[in-house]
């Protein structure tokens, strides 16, 4: 059972009472109502969440066993990470939406890799994680060792080789914390992330194999073994914005009921998207969770909740009310 409740999720008890805010309570309440009876959660990160320095706190939830799996984007892998070592050369843009295009080129030209209202400076924080990842990556292809994108980066973080960069609370990195627990995670698509790029420029010049680095379909057959393994009190699925970090795990479940006709397989206990996606058009991020229930991903009994709102503002609340702040 959860403890009594702090400022913030009293607030929001309070005052978010209807439409989105009402959705939001909703969400968090049945988020806690399933780790109270012994579900897992897989949380999804989509969007530039780690650059919006999200791990302040979800690097808690991680520490608290509030999430069990996590699936995310390439860019989120890295910019938390980038965050960690390159924090104070970020560069703030408020005014964004007057940027011209000469603006934007000599935003480009300072090398700075714009981000909303945020730069991320090249110098600093990609080629700072270049020089180190591309050594463990090495030494994994010459022992004749494959990793996971994300079991690279943890072993990077958990190496120390990083400390000397470091530009904020280690606390608030929330693939410090993860890596400490060593927690499940795919990442889809990594391909197309900064760091996959680097990678694969390695690989045209023939100074890495391609094979070094796990793919994606070996993500997808560790995944399925791990839901199996872990779904017998139900595994919920929280996700943060839409895309290929969402729509990749949710498969995992038809995958296996259809194609591996394992019909015992259950499907997702909980489903809750944050949005801002246009509900319409046939695009996946925008699709209400109903949708789902045709594609065998969700139940008819399956809690569905989505907020149509900025996971910005949505998921550190949420994520406080979890912690009881």
């Amino acid at each position: 059972m959860t403890t009594s409740k702090g400022a913030i999720s009293n607030f929001i008890e309070k005052y978010y009472l209807h439409f989105n805010a009402a959705a939001l309570v909703d969400a968090a309440k049945a988020y806690e109502a399933q780790l109270d009876s012994g579900a897992k959660m897989l949380v999804s990160l989509a969007g530039a969440m780690s650059t919006a320095e999200l791990g302040k706190i979800f690097a808690e939830i991680i520490r608290q066993d509030k999430v069990h799996i996590i699936s995310c984007t390439g860019a989120n892998l890295e910019e938390d990470i980038m965050n960690l070592v390159a924090h104070s050369h970020y560069e703030r843009v408020p005014n964004y939406r007057d940027l011209t295009p000469q603006d934007e080129w000599d935003l480009l030209e300072k090398g700075l890799n714009r981000v909303t209202d945020t730069c991320i400076p090249e110098e600093e924080a990609f080629r700072r994680l270049q020089k180190h990842i591309f050594k463990i990556w090495k030494d994994a292809e010459d022992k004749g060792e494959r990793y996971f994108p994300h079991e690279f980066m943890y072993k990077m973080l958990l190496s120390g080789v990083l400390e000397e960069y470091y530009e904020i609370d280690i606390k608030n990195s929330w693939m410090y914390a993860a890596a400490q627990k060593n927690l499940p995670m795919v990442v889809p698509g990594w391909e197309d992330s900064t760091m996959g790029n680097i990678f694969a420029s390695y690989v045209l010049k023939g100074e890495l194999k391609a094979s070094t680095m796990k793919s994606g379909i070996e993500y997808m057959t560790f995944l399925a073994d791990w839901y199996t393994d872990n779904s017998a009190k139900g595994i919920g699925f929280f996700q943060i914005g839409g895309g290929i970090a969402g729509d990749f795990p949710i498969c995992v479940v038809p995958m296996l009921y259809q194609d591996m006709e394992r019909t015992d397989t259950p499907f997702w206990s909980y489903f809750c998207q944050i949005s801002d996606s246009t509900t319409s058009y046939g695009s996946y991020s925008g699709a209400v969770p109903n949708e789902k229930i045709t594609w065998g991903k969700l139940d008819i009994h399956t809690p569905k909740f989505i907020i149509e709102s900025d996971a910005t503002i949505v998921a550190p609340l949420i994520f406080a009310y979890l912690l009881d702040m």
